[in-house]
């Protein structure tokens, strides 16, 4: 494969964490990245609410246990280890049903030596709620590790609120947290620069950081505008269904690899972008 695919294109990079090596593969294939985080996730150390659930957890086991996000399952078991309570967190763990929404999740719950019940192929919290509406969850104990903070743009279940109207008894807790960067300048300067047309293509692997980025666009009064471009000459890659959710609530059509992982949005960018930008001009 040659090196210049994406050469005179200009490709927007949203992601805080691994940036790096996305910005790097892109520029080897000729693009022009900026590299703008669209969010900033919070250290977990300090989270006291966190630590007083993952003892709950280990005192009291849960029946089931829902793993939201893979970056969120490894996030715990990180911080836990710091606390001294990772090893039994494990145990307890591996002694309990788990689910896991999606294949990111499945992976970073199998890394650790667990295996998943079950897991839905669509990412979304929907199908895992159905599945477990169908078993019956009522006085069933449950936790479910949110993958944080959830905005208006964010169209998710309530998974939680849906297992406690079913009966169930639910503990549900975050393990991550993120703000959206306290110098609004560069995001103002994106959404700027989606509206205009200078961008030819936007990346996005997580659904904070699209809430993120049409936050700022709502502060500036131009949702419409961002909502336009990305119907037209700017295309918005997303690494997978939920992260792509905030913008497809809004009717915009986004590009997704096969699979949910950094790597294959890359190469789904380096291969689909030169066609559209092409074409787009």
């Amino acid at each position: 494969m040659s090196s210049d695919e994406l050469t005179g294109l200009t490709v927007v990079v949203t992601a805080e964490r691994r940036a790096a090596d996305f910005v790097a593969i892109l520029e080897r294939h000729g693009a022009a990245v900026v590299h703008t985080p669209a969010i900033h996730v919070l250290p977990l150390t300090a989270d006291e609410d966190l630590r007083v659930a993952t003892a709950s957890i280990i005192a009291d086991p849960p029946e089931l246990f829902v793993a939201s996000t893979a970056m969120g399952f490894r996030g715990w078991l990180e911080v836990a280890d710091e606390w001294g309570m990772r090893e039994e967190l494990i145990s307890v763990l591996d002694g309990v049903r788990i689910i896991t929404r999606g294949p990111k999740a499945k992976g970073a719950v199998r890394g650790v030596g667990l295996r998943e019940e079950w897991s839905p192929e669509t990412e979304s919290f929907e199908e895992v709620l159905s599945r477990l509406t169908a078993e019956g969850v009522d006085g069933k104990s449950i936790a479910v590790q949110h993958h944080g903070t959830i905005t208006e743009w964010e169209p998710l279940t309530d998974l939680a609120a849906g297992l406690s109207a079913l009966g169930a008894e639910v503990r549900e807790f975050s393990v991550y947290r993120w703000t959206r960067p306290q110098d609004q300048l560069p995001m103002r300067e994106l959404v700027d620069s989606i509206v205009h047309g200078r961008v030819d293509a936007v990346t996005f692997t997580s659904a904070p950081a699209v809430a993120s980025l049409l936050s700022t666009a709502k502060d500036m009064v131009r949702v419409a505008e961002v909502i336009a471009a990305f119907s037209g000459p700017v295309t918005p890659f997303c690494v997978g269904s939920v992260t792509a959710s905030p913008l497809e609530a809004l009717g915009v059509p986004t590009l997704q690899p096969p699979r949910a992982r950094l790597g294959s949005l890359a190469r789904f960018v380096i291969e689909e972008l030169p066609r559209r930008g092409g074409v787009e001009g």
